[in-house]
């Protein structure tokens, strides 16, 4: 058993490191099991399990957010989001640095993939900042490190698959990273505000917008921020499930890009549609795959034999949580988006309840350690991925990001040993 287990995770290891697409390297590296390694086993059954996690009606809420992200990303919702943000932050020093970070607070995670959401900020910002005087580097890991906060915040899709597969509350997950998200921002603001001091990077306005424009501004844009309120307050209350949610928060967002802004036109149907189609194509390929690599796990008993390691080993949680920071900041360097979270959650999961660890804490901490695993040097997946569409050297860019890497990892200490970081808004909301 024990050799079957590390031929088939090593062959899709293998698999990964060499380039094919995650889901293919996961089933690639299963199917040897049921073809040869336990010929006891119908061979169809990776074919069937496969197949029947689309019969999960659950999963739906999947392509619903990533719809709902794409058309906010046609709406004109951002670039309200991005005149509020400058309205509020950007007399200060460094303008629009603040605005970066605050920007991508403002946003959330809409895209499911912390790559995608780098790659759509990179585009829109660095340009704006190189043209006020901030060197490239700078720009590029401003825009790197703030982009990695948006999976903790409302309605980030990581939260919301990590809540799937180890069936929690979806709400609760959402309501979790409020706190950490907006002391990453602070964190990274204070940096961001003694940096430009020293390089003399002044603000992208001479003063803070008055209480009218802000007004203003805030009521052009109170439609995009109301959405991730309205979504916990539905969910909350019982009057949607998280599929119901996720339906509502496209066609909403279909609606203020129509007709409250009329920034949609018919030219854009077709990107909306594509971009919907192969981000839920991504995931629910990832989401089918690893079925058939929890049933594989699940039939050797791995996680039954992982949680008796460990419990023999007698970890306490808090060594425990530290033993998963580092195994979740390494995967996070060379894995991205929602495939740690399908693979490794249902392992971890059951051992940190074991523990006493409440779940939700655990899958803030989770999805956490991937985002800030994507941009850590020297493999970090996001970190490569923004240094090529800016065309810097991965050694300028990583140098540049290591300050808010430090930042990061100070407020994910925070969070791991002060588990009412992320517990007391979902306690608030929900009840303890």
């Amino acid at each position: 058993m024990t050799s079957t287990a590390i031929i088939t995770i090593g062959l899709v290891l293998v698999l990964a490191i060499l380039g094919v697409p995650m889901w293919l390297a996961i089933v690639g590296g299963t199917l040897p099991f049921f073809l040869f390694l336990e010929p006891g086993l119908p061979s169809q059954l990776v074919a069937q399990r496969m197949i029947a996690m689309t019969e999960n009606s659950s999963y739906l809420a999947i392509p619903f957010f990533i719809t709902a992200g794409c058309i906010m990303n046609y709406s004109g919702i951002s670039k309200r989001l991005m005149d509020l943000a400058d309205g509020l932050v950007g007399h200060l020093a460094g303008g629009l640095g603040h605005v970066n970070v605050v920007l991508s607070v403002l946003m959330g995670g809409i895209s499911g993939s912390a790559a995608a959401d780098a790659a759509m900020e990179s585009k829109i910002l660095v340009p704006e900042m190189e043209r006020h005087g901030y060197d490239k580097e700078f720009s590029a890991a401003v825009t790197l490190a703030s982009s990695l906060i948006t999976p903790i915040i409302p309605p980030g899709m990581g939260l919301i698959i990590f809540a799937f597969t180890t069936q929690i509350s979806v709400g609760r997950m959402l309501c979790a990273g409020y706190i950490p998200g907006f002391l990453c921002m602070v964190l990274m603001m204070a940096y961001v505000g003694w940096y430009s001091k020293r390089h003399g990077y002044k603000g992208s306005r001479e003063k803070m917008a008055s209480p009218k424009e802000l007004g203003k501004l805030a009521l052009d844009g109170i439609w995009a921020i109301l959405m991730p309120f309205g979504l916990i307050l539905a969910l909350r209350v019982g009057a949607l499930t998280a599929t119901e949610a996720g339906a509502i928060c496209a066609v909403y967002a279909a609606v203020v890009g129509i007709f409250i802004y009329k920034e949609i036109k018919w030219k854009h149907v077709w990107p909306i549609v594509k971009e919907s189609v192969l981000g839920t194509a991504t995931i629910m390929s990832l989401v089918c795959a690893c079925n058939a690599l929890g049933y594989f796990m699940t039939y050797l008993r791995i996680p039954h034999a992982i949680s008796t390691m460990i419990i023999n080993a007698n970890l306490s949680k808090y060594s425990f949580l530290i033993l998963v920071n580092v195994i979740l900041l390494i995967t996070g360097m060379f894995m991205e988006g929602s495939a740690p979270v399908l693979i490794l959650s249902p392992l971890l999961m059951p051992v940190a309840r074991s523990l006493g660890i409440d779940p939700i804490h655990f899958g803030l901490v989770f999805i956490f350690n991937i985002g800030i695993g994507n941009m850590t040097p020297p493999f970090g997946a996001v970190l490569y991925q923004v240094a090529g569409l800016q065309n810097i050297p991965i050694g300028r860019l990583s140098k540049a990001s290591l300050p808010f890497i430090g930042i990061m990892l100070i407020v994910l200490l925070l969070v791991t040993f002060i588990p009412q970081l992320s517990l007391f808004i979902p306690n608030l909301v929900y009840g303890a």
